[in-house]
């Protein structure tokens, strides 16, 4: 009995324990929630004044600053520290009204304190001139499957602070779909071809067709002087540097040396191809056919390009889209460019770039993309080897254009962040030397955001 009662009186008393626990504790619906802790510098507003006479201003944004301060490759941390330092160096000292030209002073002084000098201020301040003149730009992200064009276009978008992204995939699927489609159901390089030159010759027609698509796209963006990025395997740089009546000028994008900091196994990544190796290249990937085919690519690459103007300083898009909707383009003459420039202003900034990889990296990942697609809509593609042959040989043709100045940057993933950040460095150079330097409206309204 004493057992028993022992037995009884414990089981009641966990019982006892239980509800106790049950009573003690909150309701579910019940959450204690702490505040975040805020500050003065999240809600009081600094106006910036814009303009000889201050008749114009914006509300400063630390988010848009610390972005602006990103293009000039100032690490994202730092420059959401140094945002928050102005602002606060500003509030503390009550000054709740500046001009843009003070602004910039306290910004400069606190980039040098954190050692962000000289160089990154110019920076700042060349882009800031980029915005101010709406110069427009257009990034070509070139290259064949699995090279890393999406990756390397969205990159640059982030660390150049660019909202537009186009890619030619999408334009393609829709031509490809429409009604009375000019382009056929597979695409180029999953097709037969009697030769190289066939190839490339049908390949350059469907980048025309889709570069009609994209008409709409880049005539606003000349128009309203915003940058944009396309990427995509329909992209023939020549169709974007050359109007209907001029071909690819010789000397398509600034030379810019390479970083003196990478290593020399960095800079063979990001090695410009050579003539000597597109040539051995070209003989290398004609397994079915015979080094005459190669040889027909060549002459493709010389027939487009020994119709070059001489006297071609620029290139206007524009001009290339008139012509799509069937108006004749004029001619320019010799005294001409420098008239056409004083009329239309800043003269757009095309900057193409060829991506590539290690043949057999590319192979490899070739061969595992084919294995997942279907082409036709229905059948899988048999020869794998004969579409990766159809792939090089455009390949090839792209990186021809090396020696025309084009810019060829090998992919690798040992050296992404390093080619990454060589090709932010390439960009802001480019865009340096495409801007007017005789530009004078630093007090003037920036473009909108």
């Amino acid at each position: 009995m004493v057992i028993a009662d022992h037995s009884t009186r414990s089981e009641d008393h966990d019982e006892d324990d239980d509800v106790s626990n049950r009573v003690d504790l909150p309701p579910p619906a019940v959450k204690i929630s702490i505040p975040k802790a805020s500050s003065k510098y999240d809600f009081v507003k600094v106006k910036v004044w814009l303009g000889d006479n201050a008749d114009h201003y914006y509300v400063l944004s630390r988010f848009l600053l610390s972005r602006m301060l990103t293009v000039t490759k100032i690490p994202n941390h730092v420059a959401i520290k140094i945002a928050l330092e102005l602002k606060k160096l500003l509030i503390d000292n009550s000054l709740l009204d500046v001009s843009q030209s003070d602004l910039e002073a306290n910004l400069f002084k606190l980039m040098e304190r954190r050692g962000y000098g000289e160089e990154y201020i110019n920076r700042y301040k060349m882009m800031t001139r980029f915005h101010h003149q709406r110069v427009p730009l257009v990034i070509l992200v070139c290259g064949t499957a699995c090279v890393g064009k999406s990756t390397i276009a969205t990159q640059l978008a982030q660390r150049l602070n660019l909202p537009n992204v186009l890619q030619t995939d999408m334009v393609y699927e829709l031509l490809r779909t429409a009604t009375d489609a000019p382009l056929a159901s597979s695409p180029v390089w999953a097709r037969d071809f009697s030769s190289s030159e066939e190839l490339i010759t049908e390949f350059c027609r469907e980048c025309r067709v889709v570069r009609k698509g994209l008409a709409g796209d880049l005539k606003k963006a000349m128009k309203d002087g915003k940058p944009i990025i396309i990427e995509g395997i329909h992209l023939d740089p020549s169709i974007y540097l050359m109007d209907d009546e001029n071909k690819l000028p010789t000397d398509i994008s600034p030379k810019v040396e390479e970083p003196n900091s990478l290593t020399s196994d960095e800079k063979n990544v990001m090695e410009t191809e050579s003539n000597p190796s597109v040539d051995s290249a070209n003989h290398s990937e004609n397994r079915n056919g015979s080094p005459q085919n190669a040889r027909s690519v060549e002459r493709i690459h010389a027939d487009l390009l020994n119709r070059v103007s001489d006297h071609l300083e620029s290139i206007d898009i524009a001009a290339s889209d008139s012509a799509d909707r069937g108006e004749t383009p004029k001619d320019p003459e010799a005294g001409n460019p420098p008239a056409k420039k004083e009329k239309s202003g800043a003269e757009p900034i095309i900057i193409p770039i060829v991506l590539k990889m290690a043949e057999f990296d590319h192979e490899a990942l070739l061969d595992e993309w084919i294995s997942t697609r279907t082409f036709s809509d229905k059948c899988l593609i048999q020869d794998k080897d004969k579409l990766i042959s159809n792939l090089k040989t455009i390949q090839n043709y792209l990186c021809s254009f090396k020696s025309q100045g084009l810019t060829v940057v090998n992919i690798s993933a040992t050296t992404f962040p390093q080619t990454l950040d060589w090709l932010h460095s390439y960009l802001l150079q480019c865009i340096e030397q495409g801007i007017p330097s005789d530009f004078s409206g630093s007090g003037r309204q920036p473009a909108e955001n």
